[in-house]
């Protein structure tokens, strides 16, 4: 169906793309022929070529094969960004293995759930938590770990001093029966393309997500979802030419808005990847500032960290030229802010684990509107329908949930039939969250299906009030959730985080949201916290807060 505000709002961006059947580890021997002394990776000061990554991916795909892995069979990655991280999840392509992607800051129970739901035979893990995995193992059918350290490819002097600086007992595994270290690897196997077949269509990576409630779920995404995502977005950011990128890899490969945003991207375009494998606002500033970054993906949390950093001002910020922002809403005050001080311009998008995982975005050079998720990308389809039994499609301007149907969504959940079958029918994925489209076709997420208050009878969005307290000039951060009520049914807590030196009162905020929300929605109650619960990526775990506020009330 032809979408007409493409041709008013979106001028240059295709609305359907012809789309190579190139998966991502071909595009990478393709990039390595073309652009092979081009920086790839940087990582604390070192460099690595297309050349180089190229000859390690295919090095761990021939140690793949060697230990026993075939294609299919599943390895698993538990590793921050670093570049034996890039190399092992292409080498395992190269294999014809399936990627499983964890999160190094999960718990041992977790970790056994993911690997023994996934029938993960293989691990790569830094070295910090590999004591951890070897007792593991054994309730697990991984067979071969290998250990990768943050020395491995730094440079004299730092490879030498950051063993002496960790001061870390782990860091140093001893042997142990099929624990084999990275750069032996690196050193034992050939440089040589293995040519294992790679399936366009088949079953890629393995990408965990927990949602909002029960156990995570494995989303499967083929190598057709993952390369068609890449050139989705590709398309939608016109004058990011080939070669000519310096990005910064912030965001964790092992989430889908990483796999996809920071690693896929820069290698299907031939762009240098500056890694940095703790999102903290020092490392980002002097990133920035060091390698002059073009293209900055991030999530609201990095872009208030930045503009917040007492030494901000230090550092030239004015070579990014574009940025990507998800998972989050970004407050208006933080785009303007942001604009304004690197003159470079923020598109906000929408994406989910489950959609590879770009589903719109503003277009960039285009028109825009702050607090709006955007344009569909190219060949992505979304509908507003209602809460009920979503069947009936919303008029504009009313909100309901949001449907997605492209290229880039997935088949489904591993091993999950029942949970698959609800959430893709007659080929749409309904996604859980709540949104509008506007007369105008672009889109907005109002909030979670799941967070959504009931109050007096009242529907109240915890975002549009998470809107209002970002506004304040007081507050760095802050989340809103509903909490119990004996005469409401539910309330409306606001826990806040201060900028360094302010001081508030529970009234002034109260007072603050008075006077630009209606009366039902204002926050009940404030606690000012140093902190709030964050995912690895940066999101801010409403679920965790309103679990926090729940356990209270069974003391």
């Amino acid at each position: 169906m032809e979408k007409p505000w493409y041709k008013s709002y979106a001028k240059g961006i295709p609305r359907q793309v012809e789309y190579e059947r190139t998966p991502m580890p071909l595009a990478l021997a393709r990039t390595a022929r073309e652009l092979p002394d081009k920086t790839a990776l940087v990582f604390i000061d070192s460099k690595i070529s297309y050349r180089q990554l190229d000859d390690m991916a295919n090095r761990f795909a021939h140690a793949l094969i060697d230990m026993g892995v075939k294609p299919g069979d599943k390895v698993a990655m538990l590793m921050p960004n670093m570049p034996q991280l890039v190399a092992a999840v292409y080498g395992a392509w190269r294999a014809g293995a399936v990627v499983v992607m964890n999160n190094p800051l999960y718990t041992d129970v977790e970790l056994e759930y993911q690997f023994n739901n996934s029938e993960s035979t293989f691990l790569v893990a830094i070295d910090l938590i590999c004591p951890r995995m070897i007792a593991l193992r054994p309730k697990t059918k991984i067979k071969n770990l290998v250990v990768a350290h943050i020395r491995d490819h730094l440079k004299f002097p730092k490879k030498q001093l950051l063993p002496i600086v960790a001061k870390d007992k782990h860091r140093n595994i001893p042997p142990t029966p099929n624990v084999h270290e990275w750069m032996d690897i690196l050193k034992k196997y050939p440089a040589t393309d293995p040519k294992i077949p790679i399936d366009f269509d088949g079953l890629a990576s393995l990408q965990y997500t927990g949602g909002t409630t029960g156990v995570s779920k494995g989303v499967m995404l083929s190598h057709a979802n993952l390369s068609k995502n890449v050139q989705q977005i590709v398309a939608w950011f016109p004058g990011f030419n080939k070669g000519e990128i310096t990005h910064l890899g912030v965001l964790p490969i092992f989430h889908s808005f990483g796999l996809t945003c920071c690693m896929d991207i820069c290698v299907w375009m031939g762009w240098t990847d500056v890694l940095i494998p703790r999102p903290e606002p020092q490392a980002i500033l002097e990133a920035i500032h060091k390698y002059k970054v073009n293209f900055f993906p991030a999530v609201p949390t990095m872009y208030v960290g930045v503009l917040n950093h007492p030494e901000a001002s230090k550092y030239n910020l004015t070579s990014i030229k574009g940025c990507f922002s998800g998972a989050a809403p970004l407050p208006v005050e933080v785009i303007k802010d942001f604009e304004a001080k690197t003159g470079s311009q923020i598109c906000e998008g929408y994406g989910l684990s489950e959609t590879s995982p770009v589903v719109t975005t503003n277009p960039y050079g285009g028109k825009t509107k702050v607090g709006s998720i955007g344009l569909p990308v190219s060949d992505t389809d979304i509908k507003i329908v209602d809460l009920v039994d979503g069947t009936k499609e919303m008029p504009v301007g009313e909100p309901g949930e949001v449907l997605v149907k492209g290229p880039q969504v997935t088949s489904g959940y591993y091993k999950m039939p029942e949970e698959t079958a609800t959430a893709i029918r007659d080929g749409w994925l309904y996604t859980g969250d709540i949104g509008t489209m506007d007369a105008e076709g672009y889109f907005y997420i109002v909030d979670r299906k799941k967070d959504m208050v009931i109050a007096g009878g009242y529907n109240i969005y915890p975002r549009e009030i998470d809107e209002v307290l970002f506004e304040h000039p007081k507050i760095l951060e802050a989340c809103a959730v509903g909490i119990p009520d004996p005469y409401r049914g539910e309330t409306i807590k606001a826990f806040v985080v201060l900028k360094p030196g302010q001081t508030l009162t529970q009234e002034e905020v109260i007072k603050f949201c008075g006077e630009k929300l209606a009366r039902y929605k204002v926050p009940r109650m404030v606690e000012f916290v140093g902190d709030l619960p964050k995912s690895m990526v940066g999101k801010i775990l409403r679920k965790e807060l309103r679990a926090m506020e729940m356990a209270k009330g069974k003391k």
